[in-house]
C-alpha cells in the first residue's frame, strides 16, 4: 500500500482525549484535500463510534472558517469505543467483541479511499490494527503528555504547558503572600514532560515526576532549607503519574471500556498532606485537571497541526499508508505506525531539561 493511488475522497476523525489543536488539523486537512488535490472530506463523528454506528457529516471550506483558534475538535472524540474490543450486551451481560468489520462497510458506504486518524497511542494504534486489516489509514499525533514515541513533539502539549506555566504564576503569589507551600497536580500520564518543563518555567522549587521515584524525606528537606534561608513559601509540582520510592501510583478510577483504563490524580493531595506534617507549614493542592486540555491553542501548536495536518493529506497522495506524520528537528517526517506507538516517550534522564532542573537547585525528589 506504499504506491499513489487514485484517492477521491478522505475520511476523518478525532479520538482519545481532547487537546488543543485538534481544529486546527481538521481545517488543515479540508483546505489541503480540497484546494490543492480537489478531494472531497467527510468527518466521522465522536472518534471510532462514529466509523462504528455510521455517524458522519460532510466537511467543506464552509465547515471550518473559524475553528483555527478554537479548542476542543468539531468532530467530537472519545476515548473509548474501539472496534476490535467493543462492549455490546448479551444475555443481560457485558461481553467485547470485534467489529471492525462495520468499519470497512460503512467506509465503503460513503466512498472514502483513505482514513486520516488524529490521536494519541490509543487511537493511533487502533489505526494501525485497522491499516494490518487493510484499511489505507495515515495517522496524526496529538497528546497534551507528549509522550507519542516517535515525534519530537505532539500539537496540544505546548498550550498545556502554557496554561500550567500561568497557573505557576498565579501560585506564586499567593503562597508568597500566606507563607504557604503550594502543590500544583498536572497531567502527563507516565510521562513527565507537562510537569518538568512547567516546573522550570514557573519557578518551582521541587518537581515530582514518574521517571524519578521520589523520597518525601528530600521535599521536606528542601522546603526546610528554604525556610533556614528565609524563603516562607515554596512551590510543588507534581505529575499525576509520581509515585514514592517503592511506592504505587494514585488511582482515582478505573474505566474498562476505554483505550486507558486507568485514570491517575489524588497524587498532589498524598504529597501536601506529608508535607503538612512533617514541616508545620500550611499547604494547599491545585489540581489543574482538563484546564490544560482546554482553552484556544498557542501560535505554536496552531502551526504544528496546521503543519501535521498538511502533512497527513501528503502522506494520502503519496500512498504512504500505515504511517504517522512527525516532527523530526525542524522537519514534518513520516515514521510507520508500528513504530509509533506501544512505547511511552519518556524524559530521558540524561536529558539536558532534567540537567538544568538540577543545577537550578531544583529538588527533584531523589
Amino acid at each position: 500500500m506504499n504506491t499513489p493511488v487514485k484517492v477521491k475522497r478522505i475520511g476523518l476523525l478525532t479520538g482519545g482525549g481532547d487537546a488543543p489543536g485538534l481544529n486546527a488539523v481538521i481545517r488543515a486537512v479540508v483546505k489541503a484535500a480540497i484546494r490543492e488535490y480537489g478531494l472531497s472530506v467527510v468527518g466521522f463523528l465522536n472518534g471510532f463510534g462514529g466509523l462504528i454506528k455510521n455517524q458522519a457529516r460532510e466537511l467543506t471550506e464552509k465547515d471550518v472558517i473559524g475553528i483555527l483558534p478554537r479548542g476542543g475538535t468539531i468532530l467530537g472524540t472519545t476515548n473509548r469505543d474501539n472496534p476490535f474490543h467493543y462492549p455490546v450486551i448479551k444475555g443481560g451481560k457485558k461481553v467485547y467483541v470485534d467489529v471492525s468489520d462495520r468499519i470497512f462497510e460503512n467506509i465503503s458506504i460513503h466512498g472514502v479511499d483513505a482514513l486520516i486518524v488524529i490521536g494519541g497511542d490509543g487511537s493511533l494504534a487502533i489505526a494501525r490494527e485497522l491499516f494490518d486489516k487493510g484499511l489505507p489509514v495515515v495517522g496524526v499525533p496529538k497528546t497534551i503528555d507528549n509522550d507519542l514515541l516517535a515525534t519530537d513533539q505532539t500539537f496540544g502539549f505546548d498550550t498545556a504547558l502554557t496554561t500550567a506555566t500561568e497557573a505557576l504564576d498565579k501560585l506564586h503569589t499567593t503562597a508568597e503572600s500566606h507563607h504557604r507551600v503550594m502543590v500544583l497536580e498536572v497531567m502527563g500520564r507516565y510521562a513527565g514532560w507537562i510537569a518538568l518543563a512547567a516546573g522550570i518555567a514557573g519557578g518551582a522549587d521541587v518537581i515530582l515526576i514518574p521517571e524519578i521515584p521520589y523520597r518525601i524525606e528530600k521535599v521536606i528537606d528542601m522546603i526546610n532549607q528554604r525556610e533556614i534561608q528565609g524563603k516562607k513559601f515554596s512551590i510543588i509540582v507534581v505529575a499525576e503519574g509520581a509515585k514514592p520510592v517503592d511506592g504505587e501510583l494514585v488511582v482515582q478510577k478505573r474505566v474498562e471500556d476505554s483505550f486507558d483504563p486507568i485514570r491517575l490524580g489524588g497524587i498532589g493531595h498524598v504529597v501536601a498532606q506529608q508535607v503538612e506534617e512533617a514541616t508545620g507549614k500550611e499547604t494547599r493542592v491545585t489540581i489543574l485537571g482538563h484546564l490544560q486540555r482546554g482553552g484556544s491553542p498557542t501560535a505554536f501548536d496552531r502551526i504544528l497541526a496546521t503543519r501535521y495536518g498538511t502533512g497527513a493529506v501528503r502522506l494520502v497522495m503519496e500512498g504512504r499508508f500505515g504511517h504517522m506524520v512527525c516532527l523530526r528537528g525542524a522537519a514534518i517526517d513520516a515514521v510507520p505506525l508500528a513504530e509509533a506507538t506501544g512505547q511511552v516517550r519518556s524524559v530521558p534522564l540524561d536529558s539536558d531539561l532534567l540537567l538544568s532542573a538540577r543545577q537550578l537547585g531544583i529538588c527533584l525528589g531523589d
